[in-house]
Order: C-alpha cells, then sequence, then structure tokens
C-alpha cells in the first residue's frame, strides 16, 4: 500500500455583521437655512421650502447659478425630491441641474454629486435617490452661462447620521394623553406643527423623568435635546441629562453629564457629553408638581454601528481569497444572500482578513 500526500489550500477568515443605523425620515429642508446666488424680482431661496405649491425660488441669468440648503446638521440623505415650475416654456431651465451632498459650504464643486438632473416637465415632482449620501450641505446648480434657476418645491429626506438614539428603547415615568415617550426618539423634531411628535409626562406629579435603553453599551460624544414649539417652553428647565449603566431609581442615579438651564420653544440645544460610558441615558426634572416635555432626543456616540454577530468561515478554494479583490466580492455575495433571507440592514465586512492554512492529507492507494 503507498501512501501519498496532497496539500489543500484551507483559507480563515473572521466576517462580522453589522446592523446599520435606521431612523425615521424627515423633510429635513424645511428644518433648514436656504439661500441662493441672486434673487429675482423678490423670488427668494425661501420659497422653494415652504411647503408651499403656488411660489417659487428664482435667480437672476447667471454663470452657474445655485441654490442651497443648511440642514443645521450632519444627515442620511435617502432622496432628494424637486418640484418644477408650472410653465409650458421655462420649466427646462432646470434641465442639467446638478444635486450635490457633503459638508463644504462654500466650494461646492468638491461636494460628491448625488444626480443630475436631464429635465423634469412642467408642474412635476421627480425624485432623485441619494442612498444614503452624507452631509450638512445639498446644492443644487445649473453649470453654464446665462442660465437661470427657478424651482417650485425642494425637499430633502433622510434622517440625522449618527443618531443611535433611533435604534434604542424609550419608557418615561408617566404619559399625558398619547405623548408618549416614544415620540422622544421618533426622528420628528416636531416643529413644523404645535403639540406633535414630543414625548410629555402627565401634570401633578414628582421627579418626572424620561430614560432611553441605547441596547448596547456606548461612549456618548453628545446629547441633543429639542424643546416643544408650543405654549410651555420652561417644562425642560432644570432637567438633567445621566448616563450611565444602572436602573437603580430608574436609572436617574446614573453619573451626570449636564443640567439644563432652559431651551427656547423650538430650539435644539448640544450637551456634550465627553465620551461618558452607559446603556441608559435619563432625562430627570427633579421636583414637585413637574412635567417633562421633549420633541426630540439624540444621542451621537463614538461608534454607530452596533455589531451584532462575528462569524469565524473556513473556505475550501482554489482561488487566492488573500486578493483584495476575491474577498471583496465575497462579502457582496455573502450580504445578497443575507439580503435574501431578510437581513437587509447589515454590514459584512472582513474584521479579520482570510489567511492562508496549508494542511496535508494522507491518501491511500492500493497496490497494483
Amino acid at each position: 500500500m503507498e501512501k501519498l500526500c496532497r496539500c489543500l489550500l484551507i483559507l480563515l477568515g473572521l466576517l462580522s455583521v453589522q446592523e446599520k443605523a435606521k431612523g425615521t425620515e424627515e423633510n429635513s429642508a424645511r428644518l433648514g437655512v436656504s439661500s441662493q446666488s441672486s434673487n429675482y424680482d423678490g423670488l427668494v431661496s425661501s420659497y422653494a421650502v415652504d411647503g408651499l405649491r403656488d411660489s417659487y425660488s428664482h435667480t437672476n441669468a447667471q454663470t452657474d447659478p445655485w441654490w442651497r440648503v443648511d440642514l443645521l446638521n450632519v444627515y442620511k440623505v435617502n432622496r432628494v425630491v424637486i418640484t418644477n415650475k408650472d410653465s409650458s416654456y421655462y420649466y427646462t431651465r432646470i434641465n442639467g441641474a446638478v444635486i450635490r451632498v457633503g459638508n463644504v459650504s462654500q466650494d461646492f464643486y468638491s461636494n460628491p454629486i448625488c444626480a443630475v438632473i436631464s429635465t423634469i416637465p412642467s408642474n412635476t415632482t421627480e425624485t432623485f435617490y441619494c442612498d444614503g449620501m452624507e452631509g450638512r450641505y445639498v446644492h443644487i446648480h445649473i453649470p453654464g452661462d446665462g442660465k437661470i434657476m427657478t424651482v417650485k418645491e425642494i425637499e430633502v429626506y433622510g434622517f440625522i447620521a449618527g443618531n443611535v438614539a433611533l435604534d434604542g428603547v424609550a419608557t418615561q415615568s408617566s404619559t399625558f394623553e398619547d405623548w408618549s415617550a416614544d415620540r422622544g426618539i421618533d426622528g420628528d423634531r416636531g416643529l413644523l406643527q404645535q403639540n406633535t411628535g414630543c414625548a410629555e409626562t402627565a401634570p401633578g406629579n414628582s421627579n418626572p423623568w424620561w430614560r432611553l435603553d441605547l441596547r448596547d453599551v456606548y461612549h456618548v460624544i453628545r446629547v441633543v435635546i429639542t424643546n416643544g414649539n408650543d405654549c410651555c417652553p420652561e417644562r425642560v428647565n432644570g432637567a438633567e441629562i445621566r448616563i450611565g449603566n444602572s436602573l437603580e431609581n430608574n436609572g436617574n442615579n446614573n453619573p451626570l453629564c449636564a443640567v439644563i438651564p432652559g431651551i427656547p420653544a423650538g430650539q435644539s440645544y448640544t450637551y456634550p457629553c465627553g465620551g461618558m460610558v452607559g446603556r441608559y441615558v435619563n432625562v430627570f426634572r427633579p421636583g414637585t408638581d413637574k412635567i417633562l416635555t421633549m420633541c426630540e432626543v439624540e444621542v451621537y456616540v463614538e461608534d454607530i454601528c452596533k455589531q451584532r454577530a462575528a462569524v469565524k468561515m473556513r473556505f475550501s478554494s482554489k482561488e487566492d481569497l488573500t486578493d483584495s479583490t476575491i474577498a471583496e466580492n465575497i462579502l457582496q455575495q455573502l450580504g445578497s444572500i443575507l439580503a435574501g433571507r431578510g437581513f437587509k440592514d447589515v454590514i459584512v465586512q472582513w474584521s479579520q482578513p482570510p489567511q492562508q492554512d496549508v494542511i496535508k492529507v494522507e491518501e491511500k492507494r492500493p497496490c497494483s
């Protein structure tokens, strides 16, 4: 009996599967500050974000006219929706416009391109998908000389990037009518209408509190709180922001990040927490006969993705999986398989690149 040895190329790699941060879309253009390169006959940039379909913005004839909205926060922009002017002739003015999303306010040509508008029919609304591009500014400009930009309405849909509160679970000490705790993390700052989209505790209670379970331990960089745009902005005055891992006293004994002296109606204030470690974020308003009202609570952390699973995989392949191109193709195939099984909001990546391991396998061959 003759023994032969053959070599098998085995590759070991460690994959991590992460869940993407999710959130509720909002028309963030309505909350931002718009501007444009020039104003024709008083038709200012804000007419394109007023929610009305009988007004429009209009620039002078010029080289490379532009319109811009400052979203006031870095957003993951999913789509830009544009409604063109109602005109049998002037609707072509939008032809060739470029939509850019990024964080550069002045030299906006350096911001990445979301889409180029070939045309939009008169009085028609078209959607342009940006697939989660991150940026504070959305610019729309028309390259060329003697151009005019006229737009009836511009909407920008997305959610604030890195806000892990959107994936958390909220609760509060009591609830006034249907102003439930989860309204404080619905992704809507509730500023477009009064008395909507806010969390509020019931009246006549002492030491009201609101708590967010992040469902994982994070280093919290900052907390942003938006106050109600209605009658009673003082209902957040004196509230304490506490972060930690304890549920003692409903989490209100955790270390203090900040005390809120007051937030004007409809305003958003930021409170730096310096990387405090914790799973729970509490807003606690001490005192008797107090009410706590907040329209939105945003929590920003060092890591915006939570690792859900790590999978060690063994490959037997004739291909060299240490080649970066081939390894990337493996990730794409695995991502497609997961998406087909309902796991669409995940990131698959190598946490440990494939490494070669050659093993010898003995084969027995009968004597001839």
